[in-house]
């Protein structure tokens, strides 16, 4: 090895001995799952958010990371319409089940849980899954849409415009036992959870958010508030009066669709890069991070490789912002700079610059 490179090596390892390390620990749980919806592709979405860097982002960010990989769902060989209208209900409360179990033992293992996704629906599965272990949890769900149809109220029968309806407690008179769902028990109040980003509410669902006064912000109120306004209200209604686990559900379709066009049910009027990065970072801030949903890429709904690329890069900044990657760059903290241990080592590393 010669002189240069050992000088190199020395000074580097002295940098990195100064180099504050991330408290994270991060379990990461892809879940391949499209049977919320009848769009084919969303079930890609995991493998698409892992090629676009997601595990070696957060590595670099100083994370200690346990893969669980992509989980393997039990199919439902019949699985029948629910009132001729709710599609694929076994499936869908099956896989939630499985996934549930998982999310929980993530999160009582010590771990800050991120489900890449998949549809919405698997919201059911990692919020119950999260709640079992964190009860007081509180919500912050970063949606163009509500999902807070019933089977009842719904249009479309698909299950992932439906999971909060399922997790809301004030709604549980309302809601029909699906076959698969027997065993999801109701985990939050409606002062629990606070929308961000709306723009496409159906009347069903603006009936409920109004009737159950569940705090939401559309886009219009972010355009008059502003987002920094935003997070102040959703912290102050969230954890103001008592600190506790925040459970980030986010759907990449709270974009616009010029930055995410490679998802189901893109709508235009949705938010820039600057203001969904600000919720992101703003929930870091706070310390009380423990579980993330990144849900709806769907790689094969792209015009372009290009588009299904940039789609997926976006749900990883997403996330590596959730845990601590500025727009300043992302990277582990300094409590120092790194001061030459002696005369004589300063003199050689002169000498090699030289």
């Amino acid at each position: 090895m010669s002189y240069g490179s050992c000088v190199s090596r020395l000074l580097r390892t002295r940098v990195q001995s100064v180099l504050k390390k991330s408290v994270h620990s991060v379990a990461v749980i892809g879940a391949p799952f499209s049977q919320g919806q009848k769009r084919k592709g969303v079930e890609c979405g995991p493998a698409a958010i892992r090629d676009a860097g997601l595990v070696k982002r957060l590595s670099d960010l100083g994370c200690r990371l346990k893969d669980y990989g992509d989980l393997s769902f039990t199919p439902v060989p019949k699985d029948d319409l629910y009132n001729n209208l709710i599609v694929n209900p076994r499936s869908v409360g099956l896989a939630n089940q499985e996934l549930a179990e998982v999310v929980n033992r993530a999160v009582s293992g010590g771990y800050s849980c991120v489900t890449v996704g998949g549809d919405h629906s698997l919201a059911i599965g990692t919020i119950s899954g999260h709640a079992r272990h964190c009860p007081d949890l509180c919500v912050v769900w970063v949606d163009a849409h509500a999902d807070i149809n019933t089977p009842l109220t719904t249009s479309s029968g698909n299950l992932h415009g439906q999971p909060v309806s399922f997790l809301l407690r004030e709604l549980q008179d309302k809601v029909p036992q699906l076959p698969g769902f027997s065993w999801i028990k109701p985990c939050i109040s409606s002062p629990s959870i606070v929308y961000i980003g709306l723009r496409d509410v159906d009347p069903p669902e603006h009936f409920i958010l109004k009737k159950y006064d569940i705090q939401y912000f559309s886009m219009r109120d972010i355009d008059r508030l502003g987002i920094q306004k935003v997070m102040e209200q959703t912290f102050d209604l969230l954890i103001g009066k008592k600190q506790r686990p925040i459970h980030l559900s986010f759907d990449i379709d709270a974009f616009d669709p010029t930055l995410a066009p490679a998802t189901g049910t893109p709508g235009c009027g949705g938010a820039d890069l600057s203001r969904r990065m600000y919720i992101s970072e703003e929930i870091h801030n706070t310390g009380l991070l423990s579980a993330l949903d990144l849900v709806e890429v769907n790689p094969r709904l792209a015009a372009s490789d290009e588009e299904a690329k940039a789609t997926a890069s976006l749900a990883v900044d997403v996330i590596a912002s959730s845990f601590g990657q500025t727009r300043e760059g992302g990277h582990t903290v300094y409590e120092q700079l790194p001061p030459p241990s002696s005369p004589h080592e300063s003199e050689n590393a002169e000498r090699v610059r030289i």
